[in-house]
């Protein structure tokens, strides 16, 4: 599966969550796909959107939709202390989702550790509940299911290297950004 694959059945499964993105390509591909003011895009933030995640979902109510965090396995191994993070103050609205494509897909598709650390181990050590995928199918499976436990959720989804070819830039001011998707969250908790 490849990244904007799993980013459309994201975009799907996602319209009343609020969902926190990574930086660079996985924003560009998500913003093609479905450029939605309940996205907040961390640009030139790598590294955390488990931080701002875990941050919104403990900010949030409980009982209201998980706050969905898509990351990707570089950005992941720049800051794996969200892992204890979010294990410990253990919010049950979060869902974190790491599409592991085993490379820094925006810089030229240099390896990460991921080959040879198991993440989603790591998330489950931490104390979050964790679920594989590797095809849209069992993305949207695990995805439900996750949705359906009261506490931290992690889904680790294998997808293939490269990027979708021909996605501009996304050139959205960052403030614009966040003053939509404050904007959204106070309408969605109305």
């Amino acid at each position: 599966m490849k990244r904007i694959e799993a980013l459309a059945a994201l975009a799907d499964l996602t319209p009343r969550h609020p969902v926190v993105v990574t930086c660079a390509a996985t924003s560009r591909e998500l913003a093609s796909i479905r450029d939605s003011e309940n996205h907040l895009y961390l640009l030139d933030a790598m590294g955390l959107v488990g931080s701002v995640a875990t941050g919104l979902a403990l900010s949030l109510d409980p009982a209201g939709p998980k706050v969905v965090g898509i990351e990707g396995d570089g950005s992941l191994l720049m800051n794996p202390n969200v892992l204890p993070t979010g294990g410990y103050f253990a919010p049950g609205n979060l869902l974190l989702i790491l599409l592991d494509n085993g490379v820094y897909g925006s810089t030229g598709g240099l390896p990460t550790y991921a080959s040879r650390i198991d993440l989603a181990a790591l998330a489950a050590a931490a104390g979050w509940t964790t679920r594989t995928a590797d095809t849209v199918d069992g993305l949207s499976a695990a995805f439900a299911e996750l949705l359906g436990i009261s506490e931290p959720a992690f889904l680790h989804v294998r997808i293939e290297g490269g990027n979708a070819r021909d996605i501009p830039r996304l050139l959205v001011d960052p403030v614009t950004i966040r003053d939509r998707f404050t904007r959204w969250l106070r309408e969605a908790a109305a």
